[in-house]
């Protein structure tokens, strides 16, 4: 039984993902879409191609956990048109889902566009993680024949763009490294596993039927060339064999036949199937060690099949590039609500006591909200969503700037109003328009600033409103020292003199103040720019650690067919692997310093200007 996730929207039954119409176009279904897009776990995609009428969709209900589910197709004609979809929680890695795709039944009689068949195929190759070829009988030339598909690949995909590459170059050397992992399974077999006398395991007996002969007539050639794709292009070589499930009239039933009435040989078979589909197909990723996420395998199929509908060859490359703009705007959004969230947890403890402290706020969440876009992007070439980001985050900082200044603002006038309660009245009530009062007004004038100065939580305006505050008294101030009889006209002009130059001080407090607070913010900048230095840095290290990794994965693929080609005496082929293998080496041995990398990598780009601007 397959365990229900937390945040998995349970698909109840399949749906189709890939149509395939009558006039012989095919288009990706909307609401196949709308269910891949609210998958953002990582995804694990079996597909299954093979003949109609040869079980395919009892293996992949098995999958889902399911009895019903995918058509069986009991009668002469195929049930499935297209590819049809079912997305179940995976049932040994909690943070995947189970992407099933079964594919129409190859070779259908009744449809007049062949073509259709190599598309649909390409399509299983070019989503899946995992590829299932499911026949009947055994592995013979026949078996073989009905994967003519497989030598048609090289003119249905290409890896490159087509700006990358010229129109005679064949990239197919590259397909192991992006395609699916292979399995066939033979249903109904009723020979016994042995060569030559000897018991073998069924992958033995599928490594013996994936031989090449000697020789270079065409009847050679013909032979080899699916065997060759197959070695050539897919990695991971499992071979199943299934005794007949049941009778001929309980085949013909199959939806409504109970398990017991199965043979038990047939089902250990398929349960072993499914342990070996759980625990070693792989998460779909992208050149580079990218995981697919739902949402980016339905990203990714609207490109191939927009590029089939187009009259074009889909590109591995240019649905990579075409995901990454969705993905990598998608990171700069989720980046900016991180900031947002972050720092609206805090907007009600505004205004900060001091800018250093506000900018001391805004540095984590910047270094946040960075992280969690470095997590989510890939690809971004010259680094245009990154600066994207940066400009989109400085934005965010100025306007949050300006909410802790008017919170400060708010608060300050707030304080004056009721600090000032008294002298308000006073004046109001001719209480300093009597001798001495000008004295009078100033030791209380000065109480209040004393009192408005020692108290906490005013924020970074506070020296300004402080001085807006008592230039609005100056014309009372005036009038009072005017009208006060005790003070000669010495004293009144010192007087004038002595408030001219403590608001002259405070407004150079604010101007030092104002400097202080843009050098802190300058350093600010620049602090954030070290940061998406520092982060690119890693983010591209770990990069190129993968792709060290997954060229040492292909090198040893390479190996393990070179061995077999030597093995038949292929010499050309194995010279060809052995070219493969050495540039392989070769990009592994490059320095791995990527300081100069970085900095080739951002400079021409707009953050690269940013940086050359403050750094160089």
């Amino acid at each position: 039984m397959i365990p229900k996730s937390r945040d998995f929207h349970i698909m109840d039954h399949p749906v189709c993902l890939i149509e395939n119409h009558d006039d012989g176009t095919i288009q990706v279904n909307e609401k196949a879409l709308g269910i891949l897009s609210r998958f953002s776990q990582k995804v694990v995609v079996v597909a299954i191609v093979g003949k109609y009428r040869t079980g395919k969709s009892y293996l992949m209900n098995k999958l889902a956990g399911r009895k019903n589910g995918f058509s069986l197709g009991s009668t002469v004609q195929s049930m499935t048109k297209g590819i049809w979809m079912w997305c179940v929680p995976h049932p040994r890695k909690p943070d995947c889902t189970l992407v099933l795709l079964d594919t129409e039944g190859l070779g259908d009689v009744e449809k007049g566009n062949s073509q259709n068949d190599s598309w649909i195929f390409a399509l299983a190759v070019l989503l899946s993680s995992t590829l299932v070829f499911n026949s009947v009988g055994t592995i013979d030339q026949d078996a073989m024949n009905q994967l003519h598909y497989v030598t048609e690949l090289t003119e249905k995909i290409k890896v490159k763009s087509s700006e990358q590459q010229a129109d005679f170059e064949d990239d197919s050397s590259e397909f192991k490294r992006f395609f699916p992992s292979f399995v066939w399974c033979v249903r109904d077999f009723n020979l016994q596993l042995k060569l030559n006398g000897v018991n073998i395991t069924e992958d033995e007996y599928l490594k013996n039927a994936l031989k090449l002969k000697p020789g270079m007539s065409v009847a050679v050639r013909n032979y080899n060339l699916p065997r060759e794709c197959i070695l050539h292009y897919f990695h991971s070589h499992k071979c199943f064999v299934f005794d007949r499930p049941a009778s001929k009239q309980d085949l013909q039933n199959l939806d409504n036949v109970q398990e017991s009435q199965l043979e038990p040989a047939f089902l250990e078979q398929t349960n072993k199937f499914c342990e070996y589909i759980f625990e070693k197909s792989p998460v779909k990723t992208l050149s580079g060690g990218f995981a697919m996420t739902g949402r980016g395998l339905g990203n990714v199929a609207v490109s191939y099949v927009e590029s089939i509908r187009s009259g074009s060859i889909p590109s591995m490359e240019n649905a990579v590039i075409a995901l990454a703009k969705i993905e990598n705007s998608r990171a700069v959004q989720e980046a900016l609500s991180k900031y947002e969230e972050m720092v609206s947890q805090h907007v009600g403890q505004f205004p900060t006591e001091t800018h250093e402290e506000f900018l001391h706020l805004d540095k984590e969440v910047h270094e946040e909200a960075l992280k969690l876009f470095m997590k989510l992007s890939f690809k971004d070439e010259n680094q245009d969503f990154q600066f994207k980001l940066l400009e989109e985050l400085a934005g965010k900082k100025a306007e949050y700037m300006k909410i802790n200044e008017e919170a400060s603002v708010k608060k300050c006038r707030a304080l004056l109003q009721k600090l000032s309660a008294d002298l308000e009245k006073g004046i109001k009530e001719g209480k300093f328009s009597v001798p001495g009062g000008y004295n009078m007004f100033t030791r209380e004038k000065k109480a209040l600033e004393v009192d408005y100065l020692r108290t906490k939580g005013k924020g970074v305006k506070s020296l300004e409103v402080l001085q807006e505050f008592l230039k609005e008294k100056e014309s009372v101030e005036s009038t009072i020292l005017t009208a006060d009889k005790t003070l000669a006209e010495k004293e009144k002009k010192l007087a004038e003199q002595k408030s001219q130059a403590e608001a002259a001080a405070r407004e150079k407090e604010i101007l030092e103040k104002a400097n202080m607070d843009l050098q802190k913010n300058l350093e600010n900048e620049q602090e954030s720019y070290k940061m998406h230095l520092e982060m690119l840095e890693k983010k591209m290290s770990e990069e190129k650690e993968k792709m060290k990794e997954e060229n040492e994965w292909l090198i040893k693929e390479k190996l393990k067919e070179q061995e077999e080609m030597l093995a038949g005496g292929f010499k050309k082929q194995c010279q060809m692997l052995e070219e493969e293998i050495k540039q392989l080496r070769e990009e592994n041995r490059k320095p791995t310093s990527l300081m100069g990398e970085i900095l080739d990598a951002v400079l021409p780009g707009a953050l690269g200007k940013l940086v050359k601007k403050v750094f160089l």
